[in-house]
């Protein structure tokens, strides 16, 4: 068989051009078309008056893969008929930014705006990063970062403060469902084979996207690719589950692989198991992760499932990340490995996290409550003499350094959020509190 008798593949078009993958094909081109993100493209709302005037100012868009940071970042700059620039911070270095900057720069001269996009801007190390200020300040151009990691950490101070930070959270299952239809009645490919998705194949795709609109259209691409070139396909849960097990072996930081094997690893941590959670670990270290991300993610843990189970996880997890950090890789592995199964082997309590949630509710549903007198600071006779702390009974004074007085609100009928468990070190903090304050327990 020639190469002309050669059918195209489900990935050509007919003139046997590779066809671009199925998340590129369906990138919308209008902020119409757009999915998602109404609380911030909303009439009235930020991006949303950004795309009404067309007036760009800086941003750095901070939110998980597959959230439409690429999406919305070309369509605020087409919108604003700016010059577009895109370069990853993987491959690209102060050579290709400079030279960006210098057609910033000749733009700027001729009244034009230009919009440079750096896609995981986390990635740029502080000179690149400080290389942006001078064009970010003095408008040479319009910086659009985007990054799944916190820009507190990741993002130097300086082109922070001169940035506005939007956060981007994943697509809910109802987004991701409109998405899909969208692509099964549009796309060359899927629209040409005339693909349908049972209710319970369409369920399994949504779920398993996680949010990720990249890694739901990706997962719908593979297993469309395995029936060939037939038409009138209708999928099945086992296609979906084989594409879903076509990916990489390689460990990618950016990719979905990363986000799976660091939930992994933290579900291991958190159901105390050792073993589990320090394979996890050598997966990570292995794929090049950075040390600082994972041990950032254990002193949250430490706090957030381990909590006063054991007081010293999080200092162990605290100390642990400043010593990482100090002594770099690869010794910082052993740090990050004692670390590790310290955390798994504690008792666990998220009781911590229950009241600070519980707590913020009342708040919410309550609004803000007046101070009682008695609690308020008398820094001054005249405060005094409005009988600020009157009344106040200082519990060092009394027996057991305790006295059982009113610390609330008066308006506030909910008083009961933290309720330790009976696990480690917390059995003892209830056993106290119980004692103390007899009618919360």
């Amino acid at each position: 068989m020639t190469s002309a008798d050669r059918q195209p593949t489900l990935f050509e078009g007919q003139t046997g051009a590779p066809l671009p993958p199925l998340a590129e094909r369906v990138r919308p081109t209008t902020l119409a078309d757009f999915v998602g993100h109404e609380e911030l493209l909303g009439e009235g709302h930020l991006l949303g008056r950004l795309a009404e005037t067309g007036q760009l100012f800086s941003l750095i868009l901070w939110g998980p893969p597959g959230s439409g940071k690429t999406t919305l970042a070309q369509l605020l700059a087409r919108r604003s008929e700016a010059e577009f620039h895109e370069i990853s911070a993987v491959a690209a270095g102060l050579k290709e930014v400079r030279a960006i900057l210098a057609a910033g720069e000749s733009n700027r001269e001729m009244g034009r705006a230009t919009v440079l996009f750096i896609d995981e801007i986390h990635r740029f190390n502080k000179v690149q990063q400080d290389a942006l200020l001078h064009a970010v300040e003095h408008g040479t151009v319009v910086l659009i970062g985007a990054t799944t990691e916190n820009p507190s950490f990741e993002v130097i101070a300086p082109l922070l403060s001169r940035c506005r930070v939007i956060r981007l959270r994943p697509y809910s299952e109802a987004q991701l469902s409109a998405m899909l239809d969208r692509a099964l009645a549009e796309d060359v490919v899927l629209a040409e084979r005339q693909v349908t998705l049972p209710g319970d194949v369409r369920q399994l795709l949504l779920e398993s996207a996680g949010g990720d609109a990249r890694k739901l259209f990706n997962a719908l691409e593979i297993a469309t690719a395995q029936h060939g070139r037939e038409k009138a396909i209708s999928l099945t849960t086992e296609d979906v589950r084989e594409a879903l097990q076509q990916r990489s072996l390689l460990y990618d930081r950016a990719g979905d692989y990363h986000y799976d094997t660091v939930s992994a690893f933290i579900k291991s941590l958190r159901g105390s198991d050792p073993d589990a959670a320090i394979y996890w670990l050598a997966v990570m270290l292995e794929g090049g992760e950075k040390p600082e991300f994972i041990a950032r993610r254990m002193v949250i843990l430490a706090s957030e499932d381990v909590g006063n189970a054991d007081p010293q996880a999080l200092q162990v997890a605290t100390a642990g990340m400043q010593a990482a950090h100090l002594v770099g890789m690869p010794e910082a592995g052993l740090i990050l490995a004692q670390v590790c199964t310290y955390l798994a082997s504690a008792p666990k309590s998220n009781a911590s996290y229950a009241a600070l949630k519980a707590a913020t509710g009342q708040v919410k549903q309550a609004g803000l409550q007046t101070v009682p007198l008695h609690l308020r600071n008398a820094a001054t006779s005249l405060m005094a003499s409005f009988d600020y702390a009157e009344g106040y009974v200082y519990p060092h004074n009394e027996p057991d350094h305790f006295t059982r007085a009113d610390y609330f609100p008066e308006n506030l009928t909910e008083r009961s959020f933290y309720q330790p468990s009976n696990e480690g070190h917390e059995q003892f903090i209830r056993q106290r509190l119980a004692k103390l304050w007899p009618d919360r327990f």
